[in-house]
């Protein structure tokens, strides 16, 4: 029944009757005029070039139908039977079925036409317009007025068609259950504010469209994520918004705190009816600045897009407000060729034309907004902070339900609290909520592809089958019945296998694997930061409490330097110090080989599990004055900006390590300047501007200042012997400190946490380290295979030649290379030491053997 008029064959089936700006046409063979045209043609001086096709298609059927005269219905038909009908979406939002409706429709008004035509024969001189039709384009008129519109569109000719007093029409609208109100409702809906104020119009693209997203028609159709917490800065919005001036809000704040959300709860708000009665009838477009620039490359292409974009906005007389998400975009696009975006907008802002949400961060707003003091002034600021941990869990809570949803798991009251503190903790480069969310969401997606990983054997059999079903066909298409049936056979049994191991999967996984736990959180933040923060989550407490024994293990003696490394970790793990400050900082002071970079291993070892977690700077590198920019990259315009700076750079990429500064006291001036400021603030700010945290970290500093003084004294406070006490520490700590003081400023010592003396070794102390040593060969050994055992002899003999009080433990080192390890590898590549035999290493006259 319904037929489809394209725009050529309307141009190739008639003529221009009028002139050619109307498009109103007849058969060309024939002259005719219009009954009634002249007002008829004022009314057409009103309607849009959509309107007028539509006429033309009415006229075509009463032309083909051979109608006496041009009735309503006519245009109605033409409405109907136009190829890109407005109508179909009119109904939609409407409530109804455009197909079944549009169907219906016309069914009954060809039904209606006379079946016998009212004039045969000769050609038509003159159409006759009918006194309805006239009143139809009177009332059209005055509801385009109502709508504030220039020209009479579809849809004010279509509302038109209720409001008119005809009979005809009212019984199908009735027969159709087609209503007024709610066609009005779905008109209002579809414009959304806009007005129709060119003839063109309802024949443009829909520019805002095509580069602007509906936030607030999202937010009706539920597809924006709750908005928790942020009441007051989206009040704020609101109250911006309702100034009389300067009512365009920007928010600035850093990257992740929740900008971009604010507008949505505002969009939201909206939706809800939960604003002042003058934002209820506003929408929220942002601008999607990358749709705007895509494929415009011609000169000019991209103004006039951004141009039309306003132009829309305007016409919506103030039922729009256009979010600029990341608006330093506007300034920067489009600026090659002099004029940028934000020109484009600038007056439409100053007039007040246009009303604007702003987003961006302090960086790119000091950049780009607040340089371009015409730009700002438009706009009225409002910070937005990064929330507090009780905040983000709150905003995780209500966020809960949609992720659950999206990754078919559950979490737990204690997982959201955990993806909040840790990220707070160990992610230091980026801001709450932002990091807490990509925490939760990572580790629903980790839970999600662990339940429906398929286990190896199902893969390998499935692999299989498909296979067999291949050569099943093949034997199929040669006709090879008896293979087929073989084959079949095998696919059957393998199916059984298949069923029987699904089965046991299914029983094995219980419910409980789908919930998300503060364990998987952790695991999570481990593989982004490599910080062991899931052993740290369950056995913290006992660990911090058992740390001196821990580090014992590999460090011989040194007791009051490990309890005071291990007062400030403690301190640090019980929230008593400053959290934005590193873990700790320490200057290590005593002679070589005592311990002092074996202790910097064991922390690392302790707090990362990792002694490699280590980053190790030899300050004998840094002793000139522009070795400074070798620690946080150079400066613009200097060779080497870009590269970023050697500690800087390592921090970023190992947030949680031990950073040695080994000879500290070699470096320059200028270095101890910048490790105040890591002392005292917990970041740095490398050459390119980015801010590193440190505050994950422990710094410390060592030094051989007051060595000799150690080992001549050793023999009056003898390290690890029941002789020493507290207070010979101390008078030797102060003596050394003497040196010290001259060469470090005080305001670099105030600053460290401790200053830890390290003492000389003892004979005792060497035996312990003998014995140590000795162990970690047997384990080496032990990966081959080899089990080895040495005897008294032998430790005695490492003792009696790796033992100075001068050089500490390092000619000890030296002789297990030189007396054990050397013969025990020419035995080893001359097979003489057998594998998964036991041996006994012992020594004779300086020299060992094995037996």
């Amino acid at each position: 029944m319904k037929r489809k008029y394209t725009e050529n064959k309307i141009i190739g089936f008639c003529r221009n009757m009028f002139s050619k700006k109307f498009r109103l046409v007849v058969p060309y063979e024939s002259k005719v005029k219009i009954t009634g045209g002249i007002l008829f043609q004022q009314y057409l001086y009103r309607c849009t070039e959509k309107v007028i096709q539509e006429i033309n298609i009415g006229l075509m059927e009463f032309l083909e139908l051979k109608q006496e005269y041009f009735t309503p219905e006519m245009i109605l038909i033409g409405m109907l039977e136009h190829k890109n009908s407005g109508l179909i979406k009119i109904f939609e939002e409407a409530g109804y079925q455009p197909e079944e409706i549009i169907n219906n429709i016309l069914g009954m008004l060809y039904n209606r036409q006379e079946i016998v035509p009212q004039r045969s024969g000769e050609k038509f001189q003159k159409i006759n317009l009918t006194p309805e039709t006239e009143d139809l384009f009177k009332i059209a008129l005055d509801i385009t007025n109502e709508f504030n519109d220039k020209y009479i569109s579809e849809d004010t000719l279509f509302l038109a068609l209720f409001r008119l007093d005809y009979e005809n029409l009212n019984k199908i609208f009735k027969e159709t259950g087609l209503e007024e109100e709610k066609i009005k409702t779905a008109i209002k809906t579809l414009r959304k504010g806009r007005r129709i104020t060119d003839k063109k119009a309802e024949s443009k693209v829909d520019v805002l469209k095509l580069f602007t997203l509906d936030l607030t028609e999202m937010a009706r159709k539920g597809q924006l994520d709750p908005v928790i917490g942020r009441e007051q800065e989206i009040m704020r919005v609101i109250e911006v918004l309702s100034r009389r001036k300067k009512n365009n809000p920007i928010l600035v704040g850093h990257p992740g705190v929740g900008k971009t959300v604010i507008v949505e709860g505002l969009a939201n708000r909206i939706a809800e009816a939960d604003v002042p009665e003058t934002l209820l009838e506003k929408r929220i477009l942002q601008l999607n600045m990358a749709e705007i620039l895509a494929g415009a490359k011609f000169k000019g292409e991209f103004e006039e897009r951004m141009k039309a974009v306003k132009d829309e906005i305007i016409n919506a007389a103030g039922s729009i407000i256009l979010f600029i998400d990341e608006t330093h975009t506007v300034v920067s696009s489009g600026s090659a060729d002099g004029i940028s975006a934000s020109n484009i907008l600038k007056p439409a802002l100053a007039k007040g034309q246009l009303q604007c949400i702003g987003a961006t961060t302090f960086q790119e707003y000091k950049r780009y907004i607040e340089i371009d003091k015409a730009l700002e002034r438009r706009f009225q600021q409002i910070i937005v902070n990064e929330p507090t941990i009780e905040e983000t869990i709150k905003i995780l809570t209500g966020l809960k339900e949609k992720y659950e949803t999206h990754h078919t798991i559950e979490y737990t009251s204690k997982a959201l609290k955990i993806a909040a503190v840790l990220s707070e903790k160990y992610i230091s480069n980026r801001f709450l909520p932002d990091k807490a969310i990509d925490l939760i969401d990572e580790a629903g997606a980790r839970k999600h592809l662990s339940m429906i990983y398929v286990p190896p054997d199902i893969s390998r059999l499935e692999k299989e089958k498909v296979k067999l079903k291949d050569a099943q066909i093949l034997n199929f298409e040669k006709k090879n019945f008896e293979n087929v049936a073989f084959i079949q056979q095998k696919i059957l049994n393998i199916n059984k296998k298949l069923k029987s191991l699904r089965s046991k999967m299914t029983k094995s996984r219980k419910s409980s694997d789908r919930i998300v736990k503060a364990d998987d959180i952790a695991k999570v933040v481990t593989r982004w930061t490599g910080i062991p923060a899931q052993r740290m989550l369950k056995t913290e407490a006992k660990k911090l409490l058992e740390m001196e024994a821990n580090i014992h293990k590999r460090i011989v003696g040194q007791d009051i330097a490990i309890n005071a490394v291990s007062d400030a970790i403690r301190r640090n793990r019980a929230g008593l110090k400053d959290s934005s400050r590193p873990i700790g900082a320490f200057l290590f002071l005593g002679p070589t080989g005592v311990g002092k970079t074996e202790l910097a291993k064991a922390l690392a070892e302790f707090l990362m599990d990792d002694e490699k977690k280590i980053i190790r700077l030899d300050m004998s590198e840094y002793m000139e004055e522009h070795t400074v920019s070798k620690i946080i990259g150079s400066p613009p315009g200097y060779v080497g900006y870009g590269e970023g700076g050697q500690l800087t750079e390592q921090v970023k990429r190992n947030p949680y390590s031990i950073i040695l500064l080994d000879e500290i006291e070699k470096a320059h001036t200028n270095i101890f300047n910048v490790l105040l400021q890591i002392f005292d603030e917990g970041h740095l700010t490398d050459g390119q501007g980015m801010k590193v945290s440190f505050k994950n970290t422990v710094i410390i500093g060592t030094s051989n200042i007051g060595g000799k003084k150690i080992v001549k004294d050793i023999k009056k406070i003898g390290f690890e012997t029941k002789e020493d006490s507290e207070k010979s520490y101390n008078d030797m700590k102060k003596l050394i400190m003497n040196d010290v003081k001259k060469l470090f400023k005080p305001e670099f010592l105030n600053r460290l946490d401790d200053i830890i003396v390290f003492h000389s070794l003892t004979r005792e102390n060497l035996k312990q380290i003998v014995n140590l040593e000795l162990n970690k060969l047997q384990k080496r050994l032990m990966e081959n295979e080899i089990e080895v055992e040495f005897t008294n002899k032998v430790r005695k003999m490492l003792l009696k030649f790796g033992f100075s009080e001068f050089y500490g433990a390092r000619p000890l080192n030296r002789e297990i290379e030189k007396r054990i390890e050397n013969p025990l590898s020419r035995m080893l590549i001359k097979n003489e030491l057998k594998k998964k035999d036991k041996f006994i290493i012992d020594e004779r006259e300086g020299e060992i053997f094995v037996k």
